[in-house]
């Protein structure tokens, strides 16, 4: 009688979970990947918040603080590329597993650092995760998903790696309240080392066949861009630049101007990405059926809105708008990533994400370089102007960015 039991509920208990997992996409190797982009983030975003305040306690100065935004930038624009490249010549699994392990260099070095210069070396190791990795992320979902399924791909894909983004900064604002700045900072870098230990053994799960691997240079890579790629990428750097130029200094006008602890503002941070994620799949579903255009040009004046809404807040309270503002910056972002993928050849695909990002992220290098002198004039300054570039993105997308190409 148990076993009948047991066949009459199982089946639709089965079909119920494939549903849901045909709804989310959760294919086998989109899940994988998102797993250790999940684990990953859990354990990056227990400091990565905090690190201009780590730098600060090391003694750099705001300039130096400054030069670090650029240095992220740098590495995020030269690291995207070749790790296109390995992940089309290697395979995706190769070429993740890869990287796990060079950022774990990265967080041995953030670890040890008793200087602030340490910190710009552990950098150029642990951007290796956020930026090799970016590409073959985007390649995975457009090898093992059609293309009516790639934006929910993505949304699955972003909402895992805003969730560690609501519990980990308040995890991390908590340790350093208990332990200190410094030591608080420590313990999360220990414990990202073991959160990578696990995203390795996850990653051999991934099963994609390595496609014969076209010759073709960075210059024919860039020739197979479709025009409105090309017209998407354009507004897609005005926009970067405005977040660039003030979003290293969040952190600071929030605790040294507007004076909030390190732990209110990991409630802010949690804030922010609890924003995102409540508007990560209504937002899918809704562009599904009026088309993806009105929801990237939201996004990007969402981007405008951050920085400005800051420089306006004058205590915490008014901070959380500004920082719900700036959750609803993803409202359109998977969106915008199925736009580049959709655009690529499949043979070229990590390549193709790798060079789009390579352009964007090295164009906008010197946004965090720049804030910082404007910040010499005054603290406000480089987010009003960050938000002054970020509107002049929303014109350019709108206008050149046909409805037909973004639907």
């Amino acid at each position: 009688m148990a076993e009948s039991r047991k066949q009459i509920v199982d089946p639709p208990a089965q079909s119920k979970r494939q549903a849901v997992a045909n709804y989310l996409s959760l294919e086998r190797n989109v899940t994988a990947s998102s797993a250790a982009v999940f684990l990953l983030g859990l354990g990056e975003e227990l400091w990565l918040k905090f690190l201009p305040k780590y730098l600060e306690k090391l003694g750099a100065s705001t300039q130096v603080i400054g030069l670090f935004g650029t240095a992220e930038d740098f590495f995020d624009a030269m690291y995207q590329y070749p790790g296109g490249w390995l992940a089309d010549k290697f395979g995706r699994r190769r070429a993740l597993l890869f990287f796990v392990a060079f950022a774990s260099i990265g967080y041995v070095v953030y670890f040890s650092a008793r200087s602030w210069p340490l910190i710009f070396v552990g950098l150029a190791f642990s951007m290796a995760w956020h930026s090799m990795a970016s590409p073959v992320i985007f390649a995975v979902i457009g090898d093992s998903l059609p293309k009516e399924r790639r934006a929910m791909g993505f949304t699955f894909q972003s909402m895992l790696k805003r969730l560690p983004m609501i519990v980990a900064p308040l995890i991390g604002g908590a340790l350093i309240a208990k332990f200190g700045i410094a030591t608080g900072l420590r313990t999360g870098f220990a414990i990202t080392l073991g959160f990578a230990s696990i995203s390795a053994l996850i990653l051999t799960r991934i099963r994609i066949p390595t496609l014969a691997s076209s010759k073709i240079n960075i210059r024919g890579v860039w020739r197979s861009f479709h025009s409105a790629l090309k017209r998407l990428l354009i507004s897609d750097i005005v926009i970067r630049t405005c977040e660039g130029m003030a979003g290293v200094f969040v952190i600071l006008y929030a605790t040294n101007i507007i004076r909030v602890t390190a732990a209110e503002y990991g409630v802010l941070v949690a804030i922010q990405m609890t924003t995102s994620l409540l508007v990560y799949i209504p937002a899918a579903r809704i562009a599904d059926k009026i088309g993806r255009k009105p929801f990237v040009i939201l996004t990007f004046v969402c981007f405008a809105l951050f920085p400005i809404a800051v420089v306006y807040s004058h205590n915490f309270t008014t901070l959380i708008f500004a920082f719900i503002v700036g959750g609803l910056r993803e409202i359109g972002e998977p969106s915008r990533k199925a736009m580049i993928v959709d655009f690529a050849e499949p043979e070229l695909r990590a390549r193709s994400v790798g060079l789009y990002y390579l352009v964007r992220c090295l164009t906008v290098t010197p946004a965090a370089a720049i804030g910082g002198l404007l910040w010499k004039i005054s603290p406000a300054t480089p987010f009003v102007t960050a938000g002054a570039i970020g509107f002049v993105g929303v014109i350019v997308f709108a206008i050149t960015v046909e409805e037909r190409y973004a639907g």
